[in-house]
């Protein structure tokens, strides 16, 4: 088989190709939102939010609910909590984050093992499965992500003052506080799109390693979401090519390219100091 036809193959299947789309819009997503998350030193918050979404997705099985829209709820009433108990320094950030995702993932897993089937019925809630994305999910997965990405491009400036500098902010008379829930808000819609493609545990992932790989390479924060939206979009493809030709879980292949990704960079980066 030569390169072309394992570049094309693949392409021959409507699955395949509704997941690279979903896998290519999701890296980018996850990568341009994940500056942030690495510029403000926000790791933990990325996981915090990816396993907040459980309480929700639980009551939503139980209810027979849309699972999206009870992860969406529960991410963004964590989101929002965060927000508040951080309020004015009333409580440090990483601590409400703390308290809250210890929270949510008890009670997301309280829920969930009370539901027999959930080991079957929720394990794509899990570990992803962006193979199985229909064109339903493909154009809510769009449709989310284009308002997440609009959202970031129009509140560009103002994300950039309160993000690094709070006394222009303060001068400016910016809304730090409402500005600050919005990019929370915008964090865990960004998780929720997530899920079909790499699942729960991995989304924290795809959050930090493109933004981490592309902090190594530039400093300004403009390049450094280009950089990092490619280097997502990359691993998205190229991990989903892994996972169709090595029959392995695609979130887990997307993830560990994007790994090796930022491997390479740092090892290029320290070999040349």
């Amino acid at each position: 088989m030569n390169f072309m036809n394992v570049f094309i193959t693949p392409l021959t299947y409507a699955f395949m190709q509704r997941g690279l789309l979903a896998g290519t819009m999701v890296g980018v997503l996850c990568a341009v939102m994940g500056t942030y998350v690495v510029l403000r030193g926000m790791a933990f918050l990325g996981d915090a939010l990816a396993h907040a979404i459980m309480p929700g997705v639980a009551i939503a099985y139980l209810l027979g609910g849309n699972l999206l829209l009870g992860a969406l709820v529960a991410a963004a009433v964590v989101a929002l909590g965060i927000g508040y108990f951080s309020k004015q320094g009333a409580v440090r950030e990483d601590t409400a984050i703390g308290i809250l995702f210890a929270a949510a993932l008890s009670l997301g897993v309280a829920m969930i093992s009370s539901i027999r089937s959930y080991a079957v019925d929720l394990s794509h809630i899990l570990f992803g499965n962006v193979l199985g994305v229909s064109p339903a999910d493909l154009w809510i997965t769009f449709g989310l992500g284009t308002v997440v990405l609009l959202t970031v491009v129009l509140l560009y400036r103002p994300f950039m003052v309160i993000s690094f500098d709070p006394v222009l902010a303060a001068t400016l008379r910016l809304p730090a506080e409402l500005l600050r829930n919005v990019m929370l808000l915008l964090l865990a819609l960004t998780v929720v799109i997530s899920l079909q493609t790499v699942g729960v545990g991995l989304a924290a992932a795809m959050l930090i390693t493109p933004a981490a790989t592309a902090y190594l390479l530039t400093r300004r924060l403009a390049p450094m979401m280009f950089v990092s939206a490619a280097i997502g979009a990359i691993s998205s493809l190229a991990g989903l090519y892994l996972s169709y030709y090595f029959n392995i879980v695609s979130g887990s292949a997307i993830v560990l390219t994007a790994t090796a990704i930022f491997l390479a960079v740092f090892l290029i980066k320290r070999g040349r100091r």
